[in-house]
């Protein structure tokens, strides 16, 4: 493992993994017994959705890898999946944290953060599970492609696409009906961070292919379920009540969630009000309400 510092509480590390290193982010405390939990990212999104987060949880330390196939880790071969993640975040957390974490899932995050506590219960304290985790609403007998445009529509399209300047890129964004009314400097940074390449040819971060197997994973993969049926530790589901676009059909629709926790003793289920999918972990009210769960499950 290698490791560098910035000036204030944020440093990233770089983690052996399978075919390279997984770059990670480091916030808060030092100290390696402080408390400290594993953040773990959407399907296209990087270590850099975090910062409200870490914000609202000074004394917390907050392990935040790039998934593979996103951010600085999207040199990273395939196969891709749940299984690769959990393996990949197993492997984080044996090098960052002495012992079992609460592990905090954002969308995409929280299923692979459930099949992490499946292979590897000891790496796992508890689960908060953001706006995630649970099976995809998608009609039956959809094919990938049309589970992923159904899903991510636009957020799968951009992947494809190429941006001559960050500034194009940056306007892209602020467009977004997401961040319409949460426009800020840390989802600034985080646009920023996810370029790759050089004008006028910039990518988003993200690698399709990783997107794309993980999306097929999600509609039809077995870890999943398995993860599901053979829970062992407490999880919460917080739901945002607004979609991908900020649009009033939210990725989970009112009741499902609730159906999933009656079938699973151990899952309970939250609402964080007036957030969507994105500005429940990047804009301050949700990363507010996270960070109270967050606090509720490490003194449990």
């Amino acid at each position: 493992m290698t490791q560098t510092t910035s000036q204030d509480t944020y440093r990233t590390a770089e983690v052996a993994v399978r075919g390279g290193t997984l770059h990670t982010g480091i916030w808060g405390p030092t100290d390696p017994d402080a408390p400290t939990i594993l953040a773990v990212h959407g399907v296209t999104a990087s270590h850099k959705a975090w910062p409200y987060l870490a914000a609202a949880l000074p004394e917390v330390r907050i392990i935040a890898p790039d998934l593979r196939g996103r951010g600085r880790s999207n040199s990273l071969p395939a196969p891709y999946g749940m299984t690769s993640h959990a393996e990949d975040l197993a492997a984080v957390l044996a090098e960052l944290a002495p012992g079992p974490v609460v592990v905090v899932g954002h969308s995409m995050g929280g299923f692979a953060s459930l099949v992490l506590a499946n292979l590897f219960p000891e790496r796992v304290r508890s689960l908060v599970l953001v706006d995630g985790g649970l099976p995809l609403q998608v009609p039956e007998g959809l094919s990938d492609e049309e589970v992923i445009s159904s899903v991510l529509g636009a957020a799968a399209e951009r992947l494809n696409a190429t941006f001559p300047s960050r500034e194009v890129y940056r306007s892209f964004w602020r467009q977004h009906p997401a961040f319409s009314e949460d426009w800020s400097p840390l989802v600034d940074a985080y646009v920023e961070y996810d370029l790759t390449g050089e004008e006028p040819e910039l990518r988003p971060a993200t690698r399709y292919q990783a997107m794309a197997e993980d999306t097929a994973d999600l509609h039809r993969g077995a870890s999943l379920l398995k993860a599901l049926d053979e829970l062992a530790v407490e999880a919460e589901v917080l739901r945002a009540p607004r979609g991908l676009l900020n649009e009033p059909a939210a990725l989970y629709s009112p009741g499902y969630l609730d159906a999933w926790a009656e079938k699973l003793p151990s899952l309970r289920v939250r609402e964080v009000p007036e957030v969507n999918h994105y500005t429940i972990v990047m804009g301050e009210a949700g990363a507010a309400a996270v960070a109270r769960r967050v606090r509720e499950a490490l003194e449990s």
